[in-house]
């Protein structure tokens, strides 16, 4: 069975529905995947998210784990699925990006990247080879290539620099998965990254380019750093429209609700982000008619169910009343079950837009839908 099929092209949109297959799981797309950057979905286990939230695919991040709790321990527990006591399949980001936000902490050259540890000050020194090297232990389905992620803003000169030592590094790290092999007998996959900022024609010529080099997958970076959503989606639907159409698609870090389905109809298959869990972490739920802010003082006496219309068990049987008392009363509970309910929201939002997708309804729907998604409850 081949790693990615695609089953089917909206007629009135560019969005798409299909298949990842990997040793671990069968993954439909368009699929969101949480985000569990140290082995951990923050305040969900393993069990929860893959019996409850039902995720075929979770994120894990290169550069985190590599410092804590190193690759040593991640050997010894056979990688990360082990270590976690996760069995569906797992992306690992290559930490570029963790990286690229430590600015005054690192230094760029032809070579790799120099970094100190946001942990101990400890130096530490990323190659694109070392990074396919510690994914080969860490484990992981799907493997991200170093690159580096452009700050926004940048000029053009910074941007086409950055772009060609991008495109350097990803030959070299398609080179260096090639002639190596997994260690724990299960499949792995490499995914490139197109870059090129804001500006499209770098862009395009990084998506021919990455295209070419023949990955399994391919990732649009730099995006959602402070950009205009209209420019996301503008580049990103450029993006799409250059890359081949058998291999999935994967925009990092994005995003909410809104532009994870306008993203969709540009042709994205793949997604993840941290907003489900930080949000949750501050009391704010997503639901389809809206976003609540759980702390707010109107819930108190509020005991209709946190979201009668979710499949969710959670949202049917706790009241908005009782989620207002624990997170007034700082209780660790508050934050489990706004985790858990926004985490599942986002994966069967994108579970829905799958089946919208094969009705071949799915512009429809998100023109509805997309309204809903940005009021204040």
């Amino acid at each position: 069975m081949s790693f990615f099929e695609l089953k089917h092209k909206s007629t009135n949109s560019k969005a798409r529905a299909g298949i990842i297959t990997t040793d671990h799981s069968i993954i439909e797309t368009p699929v969101f995947m949480p985000v569990g950057t140290q082995a951990t979905v923050k305040t969900l286990d393993s069990l929860e998210l893959k019996n409850i939230v039902q995720a075929p695919i979770i994120l894990g991040n290169t550069y985190h784990l590599y410092l804590r709790p190193g690759t040593e321990i991640l050997k010894q527990a056979g990688g990360l699925h082990k270590f976690m006591a996760w069995d569906n399949s797992i992306l690992t980001d290559s930490g570029g990006f963790q990286v690229y936000s430590l600015s005054e902490n690192r230094k760029l050259s032809q070579k790799g990247v120099d970094f100190k540890s946001h942990i101990d000050g400890s130096k530490h020194f990323f190659t694109p080879e070392s990074v396919v090297e510690i994914q080969r232990i860490i484990g992981s389905d799907i493997m991200m290539v170093l690159d580096e992620c452009t700050p926004y803003p940048c000029d053009y000169e910074y941007a086409k620099k950055s772009l060609k030592l991008t495109h350097n590094w990803a030959e070299r790290s398609r080179e260096h998965f090639l002639k190596t092999n997994p260690i724990y007998g299960h499949k792995q996959f490499q995914f490139g990254i197109v870059q090129g900022s804001v500006y499209k024609d770098l862009r395009e010529e990084s998506a021919k380019f990455i295209s070419d080099l023949d990955f399994e997958g391919i990732a649009i970076g730099g995006l959602a750093v402070g950009e205009p959503a209209e420019v996301m989606y503008e580049l990103t639907e450029a993006v799409c429209d250059i890359l081949p159409e058998n291999k999935p698609r994967y925009l990092m870090g994005v995003g909410t609700p809104v532009n994870l389905l306008e993203a969709i109809d540009r042709g994205v298959d793949m997604f993840d982000c941290v907003l489900p869990t930080r949000n949750a972490r501050h009391g704010i739920l997503y639901t389809s008619r809206g976003f609540i802010k759980i702390t707010n003082a109107k819930y108190k006496n509020d005991f209709s169910p946190i979201d009668e219309t979710s499949d969710l068990i959670y949202d049917r049987i706790y009241t908005k009343a009782y989620l207002h008392h624990l997170f007034k009363a700082k209780e660790y509970l508050a934050l489990k079950i706004a985790s858990i309910h926004n985490v599942f929201f986002f994966v069967n939002l994108l579970r829905e837009a799958r089946r919208q997708i094969l009705a071949d309804n799915f512009r429809g729907w998100k023109d509805e839908i997309v309204p809903r998604l940005n009021i204040k409850l």
